[in-house]
């Protein structure tokens, strides 16, 4: 069954560094490459050591090669850059390490500079620092006598990051990179969608990294760190985390965050710092193949993705699925509750050994050519594009109305009145909370959450509606309040009146101002800085338009059912709330020239 919440245990067991085995659906086109016979035989086996980066700093690395092998043979590596402890005590090799070794791989996994039993102090995520010593890990794989000399990278979350950045420093012996549900653009993506700040991920992932940094015991078992093979004592082990005693604490770091160019004292930098968009010239530059995974339930992954495949000129694979994050779990609300992930686990094995034969090996199968491959919930169907967007996409105009409308053809003006429910929720097996610990993603029927909203319904749809895309809303509001966040959610009504979640996006109201500046890279969505010069608050009683996207999606509306778009001003187990005490009513304009709106990806039936 779906589990529910999230547990640091899984982020220290392996589960979320690499895909997992189950068997494998023929819907998925990557299901038809040819791989070379792997050698079953053959198991890991593990070494650990300290690796000197250009610095000296010591990195804590495991290195895994198959067993037998030859003093003459020469393997390719795969390198895995994590900050959740490379290992824990007594953790033998994990299925996916023994399927590398297989298929003739070595395997090198570190734990990045300032954490797990490495040296050094780590200042924020991804910080240049640790960049450079990604390639300084590609360059000593190089250098081992069992190498020969190609690296290939992969990761899931915060080591998807470090996977796609080895790009940037890994020099011609990193050949492929499988970055898995990364952050391309951290703010909009993650840390503070639309401007609202994600309170829960930026708590609950701060107090568990500063945790594992010093080596708290973590669990169920209760765990620790795996101290490399020289250090019998854990003398070595006891000095790392005395250094990790520098590391500033995040979640504290990043309370009073408003502005994407707000300063960090602690990082002495600000959140921008930590965008893998910044690192796209020398990512281009080395023209190394990305094979990018993402989910449309996964915070902004998908978002990311998409955005990386208009903007880079790398050879790029694009997979989105209706995932949990890391893709343990079928997230998709329109399937049981036990629904297997699709592909399951050893079709995504399968995935990533293809991609790695092609561009490690240079072997050929058919993982080779530019593509998206992406899900449909409602439809439950993997396709394929080789654009985006999907080509015959047009836009299809749902205007609100009286009584509760939704409809394609403008209304009369009119207004609704709307006190904010503080205490509506997603829950906490949502989009963000899978972020933490790879819990399934659970979306009730929100037919008892929308009775808290304002809620918005088409009549029932006299044809099959295929939506794939980034939805936009358009709300024309005043409001009792200067600032505050807006939530907007898509959903499917059954005929028998289940409510389905389907996507959503946010603003926070002082980060309304559209932008008229260059974006720093190619957007898909309404532009905006989030700079402190951009603030815009609003005015009390005064009408304003909040234009914004919703988090892309597949989904198919099946005839007979109803689209619903909801309103709140809260979810309050994610994301903080604005204004902090007081009640706060809207007023809700639809209808006539300047009506409120929602902008659907409308694309044909095939």
């Amino acid at each position: 069954m779906r589990s529910t919440g999230y547990s640091a245990a899984l982020l220290l067991s392996g589960l979320l560094l690499t895909p997992l085995e189950g068997g494998m659906g023929q819907e998925a086109p990557w299901s038809q490459c040819m791989l070379p016979a792997a050698d079953t035989a053959r198991r890991a086996e593990r070494r650990s050591m300290y690796v000197a980066m250009d610095d000296g700093t010591r990195l804590a690395t495991d290195v895994f090669l198959p067993t037998g092998l030859q003093p003459d043979e020469r393997l390719p590596t795969v390198l895995v850059a994590t900050r959740y402890w490379r290992a824990v005590d007594g953790q033998p090799p994990s299925p996916f390490q023994h399927l590398l070794a297989q298929y003739g791989y070595a395997v090198v996994q570190v734990d990045v500079r300032g954490t797990g039993a490495s040296f050094g102090a780590w200042r924020y995520p991804w910080s240049p620092q640790e960049v450079a010593d990604l390639g300084a890990m590609v360059r000593w794989i190089g250098a081992q006598p069992w190498s020969d000399g190609t690296v290939g990278t992969i990761g899931t979350s915060y080591l998807g990051n470090t996977a796609q950045l080895a790009a940037a420093t890994g020099g011609p012996m990193l050949k492929a990179v499988i970055p898995r549900f990364m952050d391309f653009d951290a703010w909009t993506d993650l840390v503070a969608p639309g401007g609202v700040v994600n309170t829960f991920l930026l708590n609950t992932w701060g107090e568990l990294i500063h945790a594992l940094d010093l080596n708290q015991p973590q669990g169920p078992p209760p765990s620790t760190v795996r101290r490399v093979d020289e250090d019998r004592d854990g003398a070595l082990l006891a000095a790392a985390v005395r250094e990790h005693q520098a590391n500033p604490r995040l979640d504290e770091a990043t309370r009073s965050l408003t502005f994407r160019d707000d300063s960090i004292p602690a990082w002495g930098t600000g959140i921008g710092a930590v965008d893998t968009w910044r690192w796209r010239r020398p990512i281009e530059l080395s023209k190394i193949p990305i094979f990018g995974w993402a989910s449309w339930f996964d915070a902004g992954t998908a978002n990311g993705v998409l955005h990386r495949w208009i903007n880079w000129s790398n050879p790029q694979v694009v997979v989105i699925g209706a995932w949990s994050h890391g893709a343990r779990h079928h997230a998709s609300p329109f399937l049981p509750a036990d629904a297997e992930p699709s592909p399951p686990g050893a079709g995504q094995d399968r995935a990533v050994m293809c991609w790695f034969d092609v561009h490690v090996r240079g072997n050929r199968n058919s993982l080779r050519d530019r593509k998206i491959y992406y899900y449909t919930i409602g439809e439950e169907r993997w396709k394929s594009t080789s654009v985006w967007p999907v080509r015959g996409t047009t836009r299809e105009r749902w205007f609100l109305a009286s009584g509760s409308g939704l409809t394609p053809q403008r209304p009369r003006p009119g207004i609704d009145q709307y006190a904010v429910d503080f205490e509506a929720t997603t829950g906490t097996t949502n989009r963000w909370f899978t972020q933490v610990g790879g819990g399934d993603v659970i979306y009730p029927d929100r037919a008892e959450a929308g009775r808290r909203l304002l809620t918005y319904t088409s009549a029932p749809l006299p044809r099959d509606l295929e939506v794939t895309g980034h939805p936009e809303v358009s709300l024309r509001l005043a409001t009792t309040a200067a600032d505050g966040h807006f939530f907007v959610y898509l959903e499917d009504v059954a005929p028998d009146g289940q409510v389905t979640y389907v996507t959503e996006g946010m603003l926070r109201g002082i980060h309304r101002r559209l932008s008229a500046d260059s974006p720093p890279y190619s957007q898909l969505v309404p532009f905006r800085t989030y700079l402190r010069k951009d603030a815009m608050p609003l005015v009390p009683g005064e009408v304003a338009e909040l234009r914004f996207a919703l988090f892309p999606t597949s989904v198919l509306f099946r005839k007979g059912h109803r689209i619903r778009v909801a309103l709140a001003g809260a979810d309050k187990d994610t994301f903080g709330r604005l204004p902090a005490d007081g009640a706060v009513a809207w007023t809700i304009h639809h209808g006539g020239p300047e009506g409120s709106y929602l902008d659907l990806p409308v694309v044909p039936r095939r």
